[in-house]
């Protein structure tokens, strides 16, 4: 990843997450992400299409815009339910966000739980980006 693609995107913000069907058809979500380490961090519920699509089909695609510019990753994603690796990207995710977490663990995990949280990280394989 450039420092202009990182420049880009931030530290967070929203963007379109494209994921595959058992048909092939695509399937997209809007959603806020965070980079962490070069790697796109989402917080997704397990019971949903784009988490499931993941989990069989690795392979997805992300869109970050901002009016007609764009940056576009086409990467792995790597679908992390288990703690304590979810409990740590969960609480880093909610503090870039602003969003204050639990102090404890347990608490975390139960929160995530209730909710049905998993996390969802995107490893870019190619990146394209045009104004």
């Amino acid at each position: 990843m450039t420092p202009q693609e990182k420049e880009y995107l931030g530290n967070s913000g929203l963007c379109v997450l494209a994921t595959g069907r058992r048909d092939g058809s695509p399937q997209v979500s809007t959603l806020n992400y965070t980079l962490q380490d070069e790697k796109l961090m989402l917080s997704v519920k397990h019971d949903r299409a784009k988490w499931k699509n993941a989990k069989r089909q690795p392979r997805v695609a992300l869109v970050h815009n901002k009016g007609r510019r764009q940056l576009i990753v086409y990467g792995a994603a790597e679908c992390i339910e288990e703690d304590p690796l979810r409990t740590e990207l969960a609480r880093r995710h909610r503090e870039i966000l602003g969003r204050p977490a639990p102090a404890k663990d347990a608490e975390l995990i139960a929160e995530l739980d209730a909710d049905k949280r998993v996390m969802m990280r995107i490893t870019p394989d190619r990146i394209f980006m045009n104004d």
